[in-house]
């Protein structure tokens, strides 16, 4: 799953989840589209609001990342 798809599931908009973590709005939607890689205190944070566990942030972060990446190489 993605960032996006997490936060989806967990039935929260971005500003739900700023207010939660003390993140920006910005910044999640930075991280959701392979923009900015998160700590790993913001992932604990981001994965304390969504109630799942931290290994499925990493992942879905890792994922977002190379997804991105894959998009320049094919420009």
């Amino acid at each position: 799953m993605t960032m996006q798809q997490i936060r989806k599931k967990a039935k929260m908009t971005q500003q739900d989840t700023a207010k939660i973590t003390g993140l920006t709005i910005k910044f999640i939607s930075e991280i959701e589209n392979g923009r900015r890689n998160p700590s790993d205190k913001s992932k604990r944070k981001l994965a304390r609001a969504y109630k799942v566990p931290v290994v499925e942030i990493f992942l879905a972060c890792q994922r977002t990342k190379c997804s991105k990446e894959k998009r320049k190489e094919a420009r």
